[in-house]
């Protein structure tokens, strides 16, 4: 079993170091809101610090999931002088493969490897331990991370080199924009039609229209409900990301622009911490 440090206890990260308790596992953890890690410690076999460098210190994997490029810096900097020579950095925060490829250069200068290594499946998939990971680095690094990681994930791949990682997260999140402007306009055409909307999904549910958002969220949006699962302040970070990165390369993606200022309008609304499933206020209101 390895000596782990975890550092960011948001909805994500919680639930993942718990399930590395739960495999085995020596957990360290470490939060910058001091309670939410001291709330962490009363839940799991765990011990909570208030440093990073003392949470980091002598540990074989050290997973960081924070906020944006600016918190994995900053949570870097320490980690990088703290961490034992050949320790394993996994960050699963959605950043930019700048921050990732510049997070690897510097540990490697301090012979450290780095993994970007973002999630996806939600909440949900992080409280079950069913998350899906995209990771950037090292192949070696990789297979040793994977054992550890599984604590957590249903599928974990290698897609290449340092960045590598990140830049799938960016494909996923372009996929779920456009499979959910795609339902948004559905539910409302079907609600402004007059239409039941089970009845419609039972129609259409099974074919080549189905998607893990029409399963899961077709209801929730014919209701405006939107208390849970990812939040559209979190996916309005992730597509600037996508739109920062594909400007810099020229690479046009209009419907990634068009959901990215629906997304501001929910935004206005008050929705920040809505669903993202809540796109669907943008075209009713």
């Amino acid at each position: 079993m390895a000596k782990c440090a975890f550092l960011g206890l948001g909805v994500m990260g919680h639930p993942m170091a718990g399930h590395l308790v739960a495999a085995g596992h020596e957990v360290r953890v470490w939060n910058r809101t001091k309670l939410k890690a001291l709330n962490w410690s009363e839940t799991y076999k765990g011990k909570a610090f208030d440093s990073i460098d003392g949470c980091v210190d002598g540990a074989d994997f050290v997973f960081l999931c924070v906020g944006q490029d600016k918190d994995v810096f900053d949570v870097m900097e320490f980690v990088l002088v703290a961490a034992k020579p050949d320790a394993i950095i996994i960050d699963h925060t959605t950043a930019s493969s700048k921050c990732a490829q510049e997070c690897y250069a510097k540990a490697a200068e301090r012979k450290l490897e780095f993994i970007d290594a973002p999630i996806s499946g939600g909440e949900a998939g992080a409280v079950n331990g069913q998350l899906s990971i995209m990771c950037g680095g090292n192949k070696d690094a990789f297979e040793k991370a994977m054992p550890v990681m599984s604590a957590y994930a249903k599928a974990m791949t290698l897609i290449g080199p340092s960045g590598s990682g990140q830049m799938a997260k960016m494909i996923n999140q372009i996929c779920i924009a456009g499979v959910l402007q795609g339902l948004s306009e559905g539910v409302h055409f079907a609600t402004e039609m007059g239409l039941d909307m089970e009845t419609v999904l039972k129609a259409i549910g099974k074919g080549a229209a189905q998607s893990w958002q029409m399963d899961n969220r077709a209801i929730t949006m014919s209701r405006d409900e939107f208390d849970f699962g990812f939040a559209v302040d979190w996916m309005r970070k992730d597509l600037g990301i996508v739109l920062e990165t594909a400007s810099e390369n020229n690479i046009d993606l209009p419907l990634v622009q068009d959901v990215q200022s629906r997304y501001k309008v929910v935004q206005e609304m008050g929705g920040g911490r809505w669903d993202t499933s809540s796109l669907i206020k943008a075209l009713k209101d």
